[in-house]
């Protein structure tokens, strides 16, 4: 679908300075109301497509739906993921806005794959949401709250290292240029683990919506339930797209 990149991130700035994220209509029609819907869409709508998310998923628990409990799952839970990313809340997501490019990839793919051992992401249990809307709301007004020291550290973290902030590495048959550790090191020193505290958040808001459908569904007993994992319409629709070249997203991949 041409809609999907969107549904991963949304741009605060357009609509905010800072957080809360409290002029903001949190019900969608009321957003579009006051936006347009394309708007909405041309700035990206993951908080409210996380709640349509949460109303398909407890549908799929009342029907005892092993198909779509499982793709909703994973969808949802992609989403959910992605409101937790700081810089998934600014139109400045690969830093090509301010000369930064490729911070998008240092701070969701470079600093996991270098530190991923060290992290701690044990979160205890889920918890129902009582005011899911507002949890979503609130998760993405704090990632917005991050998008500063993001790039503030990364100048800072860049002016130590005016040699060596890359170096190359052996990626199967190809030597490619990458963050340097040493970069890296001082990067996530000086964010202070805000990529781990925010995964480790981003598993425990999966869990609880997950969870949270659930009970919405009345708790119905899923033991014993089995199905044969089908081709989606909608995957067929993306990957062919994909293909074709109509589905234009966010370019925010740059060095890892």
């Amino acid at each position: 679908m041409a809609d999907e990149a969107c549904r991963h991130y949304m741009d605060c700035d357009r609509y905010e300075t800072a957080a809360p994220l409290d002029t903001i209509p949190h019900y969608w029609h009321e957003a579009i109301e006051k936006y347009t819907e394309d708007t909405l869409l041309s700035h990206g709508i993951v908080p409210w497509h996380c709640m349509a998310m949460l109303s398909r998923l407890t549908k799929a628990f009342e029907e005892r739906n092993f198909e779509k409990i499982l793709k909703l799952s994973a969808d949802i839970g992609h989403y959910i993921a992605d409101a937790h990313v700081p810089l998934h809340s600014s139109r400045n997501y690969n830093g090509q806005l301010t000369g930064q490019e490729g911070i998008h990839a240092l701070w969701e793919s470079r600093i996991p794959q270098l530190f991923m051992d060290s992290f701690d992401l044990l979160t205890g249990s889920a918890v129902y949401l009582y005011k899911p809307s507002d949890y979503i709301w609130g998760t993405m007004g704090r990632s917005f709250m991050l998008v500063d020291s993001v790039l503030k550290l990364e100048r800072f973290a860049t002016t130590m290292h005016p040699e060596n902030k890359y170096s190359f590495e052996a990626r199967g048959t190809q030597t490619m240029e990458v963050y340097s550790v040493p970069f890296c090191n001082d990067y996530h020193r000086m964010m202070e683990s805000m990529v781990e505290l925010r995964m480790r958040q981003a598993i425990f808001s999966v869990a609880s919506f997950w969870y949270t459908a659930w009970v919405n569904a009345g708790q119905p007993n899923l033991e014993g339930i089995r199905g044969e994992i089908l081709p989606d319409p909608e995957d067929a629709e993306i990957e062919k797209a994909l293909k074709s070249g109509r589905m234009k997203g966010r370019e925010e991949h740059g060095k890892d």
